[in-house]
């Protein structure tokens, strides 16, 4: 595949959507502030073997003068903030990365969205390869001309020592990247290049025999393996597929979009139960009923309107998913395949499930 070069800016235009109804629960003059990942840009890039799961990412949401007014886990975070009009800043990473490792893709989003008095915003994060990476692969001439000589990758943050033997990526801070080698007491810089965000280089380092002009090494770059924003999708639309498989699961922030549809898999959090006993919020503990649980787009959420009630029908998925037998799985993520309704216990539902997976 043929790399182009092109940069992710990041913190420009939000992509929200104003609700038509504004909260009961926020106060008069006040603005209603939420958040969702995305499903249709959920992604990673080869580089990553497993599927991220959103609710461990870290949620920050600042106001104009960068007061935080919420940091901490994705899952853990309110339903919606009740904040002033204005403009307030909205970002979320996988994992926290500020210096070269091996193995530490991070993904994640920055957002800027205005708030106005006695409307609703919901910021849609999206959840991309924020960082950058080098492979390294080392031909043999190298190590037969070299064998005491050691390879490092350095940018502004810090260097690795890339053994001969490593498979795994670096990963860098989008930025100046350099390839140096060190042998006989001194460093000699081998190749410098500027990533962008998303862009992972895999460069072939070898040592031919020296030409006229008494170059000694060759570092070239692999363009058929280079990635910047192949990706592989979460829960989205693979091909015209969505909810057809696990792999193409539709997010339950997005399940009301899909009723009246039937052999659907749907994913989100188990968040509770008991969707028949009184108030707004779903039961999270000591649940009397195994016929239906609730799931939600994050483990924090538990008002009823923003869950989607699903029916287990007597057999194996209930007795793999009701909470009266297997109470530890609240907060757990499940995929579930059913036929999605408009109105199930006064919410979005799916019933007739029959199909589940944790994977």
């Amino acid at each position: 595949m043929k790399t182009r070069k092109w940069i992710l800016l990041l913190p420009l235009c939000a992509v929200v959507g104003a609700c038509e109804d504004f909260g009961a629960q926020a106060e008069a003059g006040m603005g209603e502030l939420r958040w969702v990942v995305d499903r249709s840009s959920e992604l990673f890039t080869k580089a990553y073997s497993e599927i991220p799961d959103t609710n461990d990412f870290l949620l920050s949401v600042k106001d104009a003068s960068g007061n935080p007014l919420y940091d901490g886990s994705f899952g853990a975070s309110p339903e919606f903030l009740s904040v002033e009009e204005g403009t307030y800043y909205v970002s979320i990473r996988s994992i926290a990365f500020a210096a070269p490792a091996f193995a530490r893709p991070q993904y994640g989003d920055d957002q800027v969205v205005l708030v106005k008095k006695n409307s609703s915003v919901t910021v849609k994060l999206k959840c991309v390869l924020v960082n950058s990476g080098v492979r390294l692969k080392v031909n043999p001439n190298f190590l037969d001309s070299y064998p005491d000589g050691v390879l490092y990758l350095k940018s502004a943050e810090g260097r690795l020592m890339y053994s001969y033997s490593e498979k795994r990526i670096a990963y860098f801070l989008p930025g100046t990247v350099s390839l140096t080698l060190y042998d006989k007491g001194k460093d000699e810089t081998l190749l410098s290049r500027t990533l962008a965000p998303q862009e992972v280089l895999n460069l072939s380092v070898s040592a031919p025999e020296p030409s006229s002009t008494g170059s000694r090494f060759e570092v070239a770059v692999d363009t058929t393996k280079n990635w910047i924003s192949e990706t592989y999708i979460i829960g989205g639309n693979s091909g015209g597929n969505e909810g057809n498989a696990p792999s193409d699961a539709i997010s339950v922030a997005d399940a009301a979009a899909h009723a009246g549809e039937n052999d659907l898999w749907i994913y989100g959090y188990i968040v509770g139960g008991d969707l028949t006993a009184a108030g707004k919020s779903v039961k999270t503990s000591e649940i009397t009923k195994n016929t239906h649980i609730a799931l939600a787009a994050r483990s924090s959420i538990t008002a009823k309107e923003s869950c989607l009630a699903v029916e287990l029908p007597k057999g194996e998925v209930r007795d793999a998913l009701n909470l009266v037998d297997n109470p530890s799985l609240v907060g757990k993520r499940v995929y579930v395949k059913g036929d999605v309704v408009s109105a199930y216990f006064g919410t979005t539902g799916l019933k007739n499930t029959s199909e589940y997976s944790f994977k």
